[in-house]
């Protein structure tokens, strides 16, 4: 019980960075992004690329171009992958989501929807299938006797979430841009006839969630494994810690997600490894029916 709950806390903080960069552009640009989990194991697949190396000759009008990059620890990941995921997030606003940001929430739940499929496809063909995982070697904590094992690896990332979500709070309330995102949020309309640049505002917010999921995936990177097609539960468990604890509140997007990691690591214990991820599935249907249970019996209070 005690190696379950402390392997769910520290799971579910790093489930709670992901599911905050999706709250933030949820509720700053009222999108649905399904290819937050895409996004995060792309940023995994960059802090697994620091931990290989790169070796490769590009070939442009017959002269040869060597780029060979040494291997580096993949714990670099958390400031190298984050940087250019932002760059990737501003790119794929300026490219995708700022024709659809104006849009029904349903034609963004499909744009994103076409953008995982692409970066699934992309990643499938660059790294290929193969399951990975970036070997940090930081050995194993034991705590009462050697009964429960915590790998450090797992508390490095629990602790680097905790910073980066401090960081980003502070952020927002002390930069000029930040305030701007937070009026944003308020009132895209009103910030806008203030002089806020919400196209700016916009771009910059998709940025940082992308940002945030590069830290993200390179911590999974580090404490548990890769592969091309294994973004949707984190997608779906983003979206479920969103609906839970709302848009903008940090304080219970952390709850939410350390609950959720609770609940994960005790339906690999009472079910079994290949019923866990059909668990979280199991549990977004009865969040979401219950939400319209309560929305139906309020409408009907009001009535």
């Amino acid at each position: 019980m005690v190696q379950a709950s402390l392997d769910g806390i520290l799971l579910g903080i790093l489930f709670a960075l992901i599911a905050y960069g999706m709250a933030l552009q949820w509720g700053v640009m009222n999108i649905i992004n399904i290819a937050q989990g895409d996004l995060v194991i792309l940023g995994g697949y960059i802090a697994y690329t620091l931990f290989i190396g790169i070796d490769l000759t590009l070939r442009f009008k017959g002269i040869e171009i060597p780029i060979v990059i040494p291997p580096i620890h993949p714990a670099w990941g958390v400031i190298i992958s984050p940087i250019i995921m932002y760059f990737v997030g501003v790119g794929l606003y300026k490219l995708v989501i700022n024709k659809v940001v104006d849009r029904d929430l349903f034609i963004s739940i499909l744009a994103t929807f076409g953008i995982a499929i692409v970066f699934q496809q992309l990643m499938n063909f660059i790294f290929g299938a193969d399951v990975v995982v970036a070997q940090s070697e930081y050995g194993t904590t034991m705590l009462f006797d050697n009964s429960v094992t915590l790998p450090n690896s797992k508390i490095f990332a629990a602790v680097i979430s905790v910073i980066y979500a401090i960081a980003l709070v502070i952020y927002m309330k002390k930069s000029r841009l930040g305030r701007a995102i937070r009026a944003t949020a308020q009132n895209a309309r009103a910030a806008k006839i203030l002089g806020v640049d919400t196209e700016k505002v916009y771009a910059a917010t998709f940025g940082i969630n992308a940002a945030l999921c590069g830290v993200a995936g390179a911590l999974i990177a580090i404490t548990l494994t890769l592969h091309p097609y294994v973004g949707l539960p984190y997608t779906v468990r983003s979206f479920m810690i969103v609906i839970v604890a709302g848009l903008g509140n940090l304080p219970a997007v952390a709850i939410s997600g350390m609950g959720l990691g609770l609940f994960e690591e005790f339906a690999d214990y009472i079910l079994g490894t290949e019923f866990r991820i059909g668990a979280v599935f199991m549990l977004l249907v009865f969040i979401l029916v219950y939400r319209r249970f309560k929305l139906s019996k309020k409408r009907e209070y009001l009535k």
